[in-house]
Formats: structure tokens, C-alpha cells, sequence
């Protein structure tokens, strides 16, 4: 089960994880959120690499550099390294075909499949697998120690945890047993036992584009201890004590909703919330001052302009205690588990450069007051 030390504080979550995986709803800041936990993980030492699912290519918007399939480094950064890469499911999955392929020419057979072109874009569960392999890819890589996954903005995000596992029932299904099965007549069928199922598919699809699935499958022979194997080594990691899930939130009732949701994914799979982050946070300005108080000191000041500022200050209280109020069962599902906790303030700014996410960094650690989610 992967849970942290009891009262680890973020920092030393930092130091000891080599895999970090970001969940949470969209719109609460999550891949900024994710690039500042690497960018503070790497101005601690650690030579990080920070990878997105994410389509809508928001990780590059955080740092403000490039990013593409292979892994690139962000300049600028003391301390260790920070690297970013940007999930491609089909060169992933061509990279993943060369890699378990006999000889050359089993993968320029498969490479080449029509039916395997539209599988590795299109196939439900595909991004998932691959965002997995990906991480795994990393993690074996000697240029990094630790990993952060920044996850899509959607329910289905945790999806990748199941992934490596629905590859291994898929290779073992009967089905796909029988259209891997050598045939003595042909692309036509597989087998006897395919046939039927073949024959009533033909007729939606084509006889073209199943003679295309069988070449694929039948090319494909050989090829799923590999991937069973490193399917396997996946779910492995996903589920390794140095592994950490960390839940990205908001204030917002709906986002402490999706949170929540995460939390029950995770508990499902019997994996630990390592931290939580509640981003865009209104900070509380006072110490031990309630709004009445407040609201009476507006009063006693007339209609004068110093009225109108402590006016403010009682409605920028108001939210704040209204936020916290949001975030109770987020941290009461939360309770008893030694899940750091940081607040990130609204900022004044959108973030788009290391300037913009050594502030974030900064919450993050603890350094400002209201920092810690209590």
C-alpha cells in the first residue's frame, strides 16, 4: 500500500518518492500545481522529470518552455534538474512494438498494419496503457529519480492504474487466443472457432479491415509474454511504496467533490492519498479576528475610506472561512491519514515561467503562514 511516514511533511515527501502521480478536477490549477512540485523536488537535488497526459498542453503554458515525446530540460534550474515531457500515445506504442519485436521485420509487419494504426490512436484505454508504460519507461531511466505524472483534467484519470491489468485479461481472452492461432487457408479466418464471430463482423466493418485485424493479430504471436511481463512490472510500481498520489484541488464544492472522488479510486485500489493540495485559495489576513469584530472596527469608522478597506477585509475573511468550510470533508475523508496538506493563494498572476512556480513552491513548503491545510 502506498502511504507515506506519519507527519512526513511535503518536503520529505519530495526527498523519498521516486514516482509522484497528480490527480484532480479541472480547473483548479493542477499541471501548474504539478510543474511546482518538480521544480521544488529539483531545487532540492532531485533530478526530476515532469510528464503530462494531458491533450490540452497546459504543462508548456506552466513552465514556458517547449516540450515534446522525449524528455527536455527546463534551463535555469539549481539544485538538480528539471525535465518535462508530453505523453504521444502512438509513438509510445510504436516504441513499446519495437521493443518486444522478435526481429525488425515482425515490427515493420505490425508498424505498418492498418488496423494497428487506427488501435494505437483511437482503441479505448490506449492513452491509459501508454501513459503507464510511460511512466515506467521513466522511471527505469538512469537520467531521473523521480517521476511526476500530471494526469488529465477528468473522472477517468486514474484509469491508467487499471490499465496494465486489462492488457493482461485481453491476452488472455479466448478470442484473442483463437485470431492469433496459425491458419492453413489464409487471411479469410483464423480457426473454426473464430469464424462465426468473424463472419457477422465482416459485414459492419468490411472483409478488408478484418483480413487487416487478423494480419495484425497474427503478427502480434509471440509478442504478449513481453508485454504481460512489463504489464505486470507496471502495476508493480503503481503500487510500490515509493510511489505517492497526490490530490490537486480547489476550494469549489464541485472540485472538493471530484477530490473526494479520487480518494474512493485510490482507496479502491488500496493505495493511500501521499498529500493533498487545495489551490486558489483566499488566505485569511488576521489573526484571531472573526468577521463581527471586524465589521464593528468598519463601523467605527464612520463613512470615512478607512471604513470601506475594513469593509473588504470582513468579505476576503468571509470567503476564507467559507473555503475552509468547503474543504472539511474533503480533509474528514481525509483523517487519520498522514497526507501532507498545502495551500496555494489565489496569485496575482497566471503562471508562466519558473519565476511564476518558485512562488507556488514556496506555499508548497510550508514558507508562508498560510501555506498549511488545516
Amino acid at each position: 500500500m502506498s502511504t507515506p511516514s506519519t507527519g512526513q511533511s511535503f518536503a520529505e515527501l519530495l526527498d523519498r518518492a521516486s514516482v509522484l502521480v497528480c490527480a484532480g478536477p479541472g480547473g483548479v490549477g493542477k499541471t501548474t500545481t504539478s510543474a511546482a512540485i518538480g521544480l521544488a523536488a529539483a531545487q532540492r537535488g532531485r533530478r526530476v522529470v515532469v510528464v503530462t497526459i494531458d491533450p490540452a498542453k497546459r504543462l508548456a503554458d506552466a513552465i514556458g518552455v517547449t516540450i515534446a515525446h522525449e524528455p527536455s530540460r527546463v534551463p535555469g534550474v539549481t539544485g538538480g534538474e528539471f525535465w518535462a515531457v508530453m505523453l504521444d500515445t502512438e509513438a509510445t506504442f510504436d516504441d513499446l512494438v519495437r521493443q518486444h519485436s522478435a526481429t525488425p521485420e515482425q515490427a515493420g509487419l505490425i508498424l505498418g498494419n492498418r488496423f494497428y494504426r487506427n488501435l494505437s490512436g483511437a482503441l479505448s484505454g490506449t492513452q491509459e496503457y501508454m501513459a503507464a508504460e510511460k511512466l515506467y519507461e521513466l522511471h527505469r531511466d538512469n537520467r531521473f529519480d523521480l517521476v511526476v505524472v500530471d494526469t488529465p483534467p477528468t473522472r477517468n484519470a486514474l484509469d491508467f492504474l487499471d490499465a496494465p491489468k486489462r492488457l493482461v485479461h485481453f491476452l488472455d481472452h479466448r478470442l484473442y487466443r483463437v485470431l492469433i492461432a496459425p491458419t492453413r487457408i489464409g487471411m479469410r479466418v483464423a480457426s473454426a472457432a473464430a469464424q462465426p464471430f468473424l463472419k457477422s463482423l465482416s459485414r459492419v466493418v468490411g472483409g478488408d479491415a478484418i483480413a487487416e485485424a487478423v494480419s495484425f493479430f497474427q503478427a502480434f504471436d509471440g509478442m504478449e509474454a513481453g508485454f504481460r511481463s512489463r504489464a505486470d512490472s507496471v502495476m508493480s510500481l503503481l503500487r510500490s511504496n515509493d510511489t505517492g498520489y497526490v490530490l490537486i484541488t480547489s476550494p469549489r464544492r464541485e472540485a472538493v467533490e471530484e477530490a473526494r472522488y479520487f480518494a474512493g479510486r485510490l482507496a479502491d485500489q488500496q493505495l493511500g492519498v501521499s498529500a493533498v493540495v487545495a489551490n486558489r485559495v483566499h488566505p485569511h489576513f488576521t489573526d484571531g479576528l472573526d468577521t463581527t469584530a471586524i465589521a464593528d472596527l468598519a463601523a467605527s469608522h464612520g463613512n470615512g475610506p478607512l471604513r470601506s478597506l475594513w469593509e473588504n477585509l470582513a468579505l476576503l475573511e468571509a470567503a476564507a472561512g467559507s473555503e475552509r468550510k468547503a474543504l472539511e470533508p474533503l480533509l474528514a475523508l481525509l483523517d487519520g491519514q498522514p497526507a501532507s496538506r498545502a495551500t496555494v493563494p489565489l496569485l496575482e498572476a497566471d503562471v508562466h515561467d519558473l519565476d511564476g512556480l518558485g512562488r507556488v513552491v514556496e506555499h508548497l513548503l510550508g514558507l508562508h503562514p498560510d501555506g498549511l491545510l488545516r
